[in-house]
């Protein structure tokens, strides 16, 4: 029976190789703030409460156009609504938790977390330590992440645009994908989601990632259910 302890670590372990793409992510992050007029102090703060990189960067790009506010809120929202589906597909495995433990555990779900805890899942974990584990890979992530987000604070301007630190967000994706394409359907399911994501990038509010995601959820179900039938 393997310790809380060791479960923990072990999710820190698991974590680790996709910290190399969350750190130059929150250094641009860091940056970004800084570059539209954010003290060092809010932007460290906005990092931490929000914990969402994706919606962060958006919302920041609209601040800088002068975008009004209801429109910012929308589109960090609407970026952000993917996380109603990793709710619900991860949901399950937190089902014996007291709702204390589930509101707490909520606070950290991030795409890498999502993607590494559910991998570890469905090869096998005791029930009691599947919160442990998904406790280590969240430390692991939101330390990365807050240490990217001071560096970049603290580089500020400094950092040239020549870096193209930004080449890491997509990179951290990828890195998540590959292990998460087990048979023909998260294959068909992978490849419509990418084949649709660079299309629907026009889409206004940044809907398009939300787009693909359906897209590529029905394509795989479909394609399911006509090879199981």
């Amino acid at each position: 029976m393997e310790s809380a302890r060791s479960t923990y670590l072990s999710g820190i372990r698991d974590v680790s190789p996709v910290l190399l793409g969350v750190l130059p992510f929150g250094i641009v992050a860091g940056v970004a703030a800084i570059g539209i007029g954010m003290s060092k102090t809010l932007a460290v703060m906005t990092s931490a409460i929000a914990f969402a990189g994706a919606s962060q960067l958006a919302a920041m790009d609209l601040m800088e156009k002068g975008a009004p506010i209801v429109i910012v809120i929308a589109t960090a929202l609407v970026v952000n609504l993917r996380m109603a589906m990793y709710s619900a597909s991860i949901a399950p495995h937190f089902a014996p938790l007291s709702g204390r433990w589930k509101g707490f555990l909520s606070y950290f779900l991030t795409d890498q977390g999502f993607a590494v805890s559910l991998t570890r899942y469905d090869r096998g974990i005791e029930e009691n330590n599947k919160k442990w584990y998904y406790l280590g890979t969240a430390t692991g992530l939101l330390g990365t992440w807050m240490l990217g987000t001071v560096i970049g604070v603290t580089l500020g301007s400094v950092v040239p645009v020549s870096w193209s630190l930004d080449f890491a967000v997509p990179l951290t994706f990828i890195a998540l994908l590959a292990p998460a394409i087990k048979d023909r359907a998260t294959m068909v399911s992978a490849l419509s989601a990418g084949i649709v994501a660079p299309v629907a990038i026009a889409l206004p509010m940044q809907t398009g990632i939300i787009a693909a995601s359906i897209i590529g959820v029905v394509a795989g179900y479909l394609f399911e259910c006509r090879a199981g039938s």
